[in-house]
């Protein structure tokens, strides 16, 4: 009995410095985990009236909470009187480990939280990138899809997407419908641009501002070319491509007018 008296009159005062610190510690761990869960619910109302992608939300909101979690744990297991410096040196190492394993998923994650944020093209919009065309049918935190006009399905890595030239081909409500129409040197340029400006006039898809331009846009080697720019809205780009392509010519072939194929002059000399 006087051996545990002796014992405790020697090492009370450190067990009840360390008891202090332990009860510390587990009440910095409460306090901590209720204030990161006040943060992430303030942080998400933050993105939300930012607009931020609902997709995003729940990997920006677990990354911010892991962070803040990563942090709690350290300073824990510093008031409670452990070594701290060697957890820190070990999670540095995991780090550095997990980051060279999933350098290209992480590459992806990256792009997709780029995309998601500052948005270059949303679900519907038809995009140009890598050299596909195709309307986007779904962005998440690593892979993009784009459906083809000919229904295929492509699956593109947000690392990819993210570090490309991205041409969002609908984006804006309206666009310029650019050509260029051949006719022959023999041929009237006049007659064939009142022709193809009587053709726009009388298509209402055509946008009257800003005013449509026909203009003869270069001599080429075979025939003089007629530039053609009009305003339509998106959605009717293509039908009106198409329909006016077939127009010009049957308009242009009344007319007598010529689309003329490539040519080159050759001239034989005979030697005797």
């Amino acid at each position: 009995m006087e051996k545990i008296e002796e014992l405790w009159l020697k090492y009370s005062d450190d067990i009840i410095n360390k008891g202090v610190d332990i009860l510390s510690a587990i009440l910095i761990l409460i306090i901590g985990l209720w204030v990161i869960k006040k943060v992430v619910k303030v942080f998400a109302k933050v993105l939300t009236k930012r607009g931020v992608e609902p997709t995003l939300m729940p990997t920006l909101k677990g990354v911010v909470k892991g962070m803040l979690t990563v942090v709690l744990l350290i300073a824990v297991v510093d008031k409670a009187g452990a070594e701290t410096s060697g957890l820190v040196a070990i999670l540095g190492a995991l780090g550095l480990a997990i980051g060279f394993a999933l350098q290209g998923s992480l590459a992806n994650f990256a792009g997709g939280i780029l995309i998601l944020v500052l948005k270059p093209f949303k679900n519907g919009d038809v995009i140009n990138v890598n050299g596909e065309t195709g309307s986007v049918q779904a962005i998440s935190i690593v892979t993009t899809t784009l459906k083809t006009p000919d229904n295929r399905v492509i699956y593109m890595a947000n690392g990819a997407v993210a570090g490309a030239t991205i041409t969002n081909i609908t984006q804006e409500p309206t666009r310029r419908w650019d050509f260029t129409c051949g006719i022959g040197y023999d041929d009237d340029f006049d007659k064939a641009k009142e022709i193809i400006q009587g053709l726009i006039a009388a298509d209402s898809r055509f946008h009257k501002d800003p005013a449509p331009f026909v203009r003869v846009g270069n001599l080429g080697d075979s025939s003089v070319d007629i530039t053609i720019r009009a305003w339509v809205d998106t959605s009717e780009y293509w039908n009106v491509h198409f329909d006016m392509i077939e127009n010009i010519k049957r308009e242009l072939d009344k007319a007598g007018i010529s689309i003329p194929y490539p040519q080159r002059d050759i001239h034989v000399y005979n030697e005797k």
